[in-house]
């Protein structure tokens, strides 16, 4: 079958569909930490609730500081920065994503969803996702 514009069109259902159900998922894991997101590129651009997000799943805190109340561009770049620097520690990578792209909503569907991709040979994982 072959691929349409209209499958490749920002708007395409199915990428509403897999953003809406991240989002969710996002929602789920936020809960316990009286967090919430309602847009991933808005809400997720000043780094803070991808911090909470990543020490809810992890179960640990951030290796370094950051700002909790970011104002401007640069703080949020540095709290998205803190963010990608947890998971470089935590040996997880990222597909076409950087801190810069995160605050000025320049994301494609894979930093949408924050593709994450352990290394093949490590089958260990420090990131726990329970089902509920």
């Amino acid at each position: 079958m072959p691929v349409t514009d209209r499958d490749l069109a920002e708007d395409a259902p199915w990428k509403k569909i897999q953003q809406n159900t991240f989002t969710r998922w996002i929602n789920e894991h936020l809960k316990c930490v009286s967090k919430r997101i309602a847009d991933l590129q808005l809400d997720l651009g000043d780094g803070l609730r991808l911090i909470a997000l990543l020490e809810v799943l992890s179960h640990k805190p951030m290796c370094r500081k950051f700002h909790p109340r970011p104002n401007f561009r640069q703080m949020k770049l540095e709290n998205v920065s803190v963010a990608l620097e947890f998971l470089d520690k935590e040996n997880i990578r990222l597909v076409s994503i950087g801190e810069e792209r995160v605050p000025d909503f320049q994301t494609s569907l894979n930093a949408r969803g924050v593709t994450l991709s352990k290394p093949a040979k490590s089958q260990r994982s420090d990131f726990q996702v329970e089902k509920s």
